[in-house]
């Protein structure tokens, strides 16, 4: 959910001193890595739903603090702008009934979203990005009124020299560009985000496996063909977030990342450290152990594949691997069998890629993953060195790889199985929410309002989004 700061503003003593002790806590995370002190529970789940809040016409609702009061969800919390809020789930042992008790628990959050929304006279969407939003939506009135977010967007410009922040996204037949003067623009790009917490000792491979799986999780799961009006990447949030926070010095914010991790996850945590400016140098009073300074400093740092340390519920240390890749929505069984693909799948390439057996190197994985944001499962990728259409792939390769993987976590196989077999069907028909959309407007014309009212009324109903018509 993010932590809130007290200041906004810093002092040149506060910058070396957040240094030095990012550097303790960073020390102290290898030396209790490395001497077995930290979780060795089993895979262990959870996920974050990030949602819009829009108004009868399907315009942004800027609402989410009187939203959040009314709502009174300990799970609920705000995203960057007043139109977005997230949804989070109790994490759970990937073993068993998991997936039952993350579908009823998740529906209950968002039956309960839903139903206050209505309460307001606002309707609650999960979707990547809102085709009708305006340029003019992102403006800092509509920041959420959270000092970490004010700090961020100023140190981010303060990093860029002062320079507006320019996107430049060109599509098969449509380009986007324009500059604008904060991050907010960061707010259009909402996603859902997959927890995986390992032990250490396998953290890497799984964040290797992630590496390797995200050209078909963010195929299968495309839903932001728009942005303003514009048709572009099939997964429009993927470029739009790498730019919206581009400092313009140093390596970028918001990548794929820079490897494999060779040895250990701690190498994501050195190159924290040692190749990416502060952003926010708060000073936290809590000990040394809590590892404040370096959990901050790594949550401005967003690799679609994510290394994150954290507690469990006796305070022992652990690491989780958040796969960001996703879009929000369509619906929520969608977003189910989304999470069931992705931990199958990263479960079974863990697996090989411990194993050393070799599946790609990670540029033909980076590659891989940009080609199928842009193309969505209309991609063509390189796999074992053969290229191949993403759809076939994923049925013929991936798809058993997944079973695998749920059947070796000892997941319910029925309940897993009728999510895999969601994401068959959606590969098969070659329908995600992206070319739903993208049908939509080519059978009716480019009219947002009217294609994002149809897919809300589809979302009520909460049927999976292959099965969509185009009426």
């Amino acid at each position: 959910m993010g932590t809130e700061i007290g200041h906004t503003h810093f002092t040149e003593k506060e910058w070396p001193e957040f240094s030095d002790r990012l550097k303790k806590e960073t020390a102290l995370l290898q030396e209790k890595a490395e001497k077995g002190e930290c979780s060795r529970r089993a895979p262990v789940g959870g996920f974050e739903i990030e949602a819009w809040l829009v108004d009868e016409t399907m315009r942004p609702a800027p609402r989410n603090t009187e939203f959040l009061r009314y709502l009174h969800d300990d799970m609920a919390s705000m995203e960057l702008a007043k139109f977005n809020f997230e949804l989070n789930n109790a994490p759970h042992p990937l073993c068993g009934d998991a997936f039952s008790k993350f579908a009823e628990e998740m529906h209950r959050h968002c039956r309960t979203a839903n139903t206050t929304a209505e309460r307001l006279g606002l309707r609650a969407l999960t979707i990547g990005i809102l085709p009708t939003a305006h340029p003019s939506d992102f403006c800092l009135e509509n920041m959420s009124e959270l000092k970490r977010y004010r700090a961020l967007n100023e140190q981010v410009l303060r990093e860029r020299g002062g320079e507006p922040v320019w996107l430049d996204i060109a599509g098969e037949t449509e380009r986007l560009k324009m500059r604008h003067d904060s991050v907010m623009l960061e707010a259009a790009a909402t996603s859902f985000q997959i927890h995986t917490q390992v032990p250490f000792e396998e953290a890497h491979h799984y964040y290797n496996a992630s590496i390797l799986a995200s050209a078909a999780t963010v195929a299968v799961s495309a839903n932001s063909p728009f942005l303003f009006g514009k048709a572009l990447w099939h997964e429009t949030r993927i470029p739009l977030f790498e730019q919206s926070v581009d400092t313009g010095e140093g390596r970028p914010r918001v990548s794929f990342g820079s490897g494999f991790a060779r040895r250990s996850i701690l190498e994501c945590f050195l190159e924290n450290r040692d190749e990416y400016d502060i952003l926010l140098p708060i000073l936290f009073e809590e000990e040394t152990d809590r590892f404040s300074h370096l959990r901050l400093h790594n949550g401005t740092i967003w690799r679609w594949n994510r290394p994150l340390v954290g507690f469990d519920e006796d305070g022992t240390l652990h690491f989780r691997i958040e796969h960001r890749v996703m879009a929000s929505g369509p619906t929520l069984v969608d977003m189910l069998a989304n999470a069931a693909f992705y931990y199958g799948l990263a479960a079974s390439l863990a697996k090989r890629v411990a194993r050393k057996e070799r599946i790609d190197d990670f540029e033909t994985a980076k590659a891989n993953f940009y080609r199928a944001a842009r193309r969505g499962l209309e991609a063509t990728i390189v796999w074992e060195g053969k290229e191949l259409k993403i759809r076939s792939l994923i049925l013929e390769k991936l798809l058993p790889l997944a079973h695998e993987g749920l059947e070796s976590l000892d997941l319910d196989g029925k309940e897993t199985g009728r999510y895999l077999s969601i994401i068959e069907s959606r590969a098969a028909k070659g329908q995600n929410g992206a070319r739903w959309q993208l049908s939509f407007v080519r059978n009716h014309g480019k009219d947002m309002k009217k294609m994002t009212e149809a897919y809300w009324h589809h979302q009520q109903i909460g049927e999976p989004v292959h099965t969509w018509s185009l009426k």
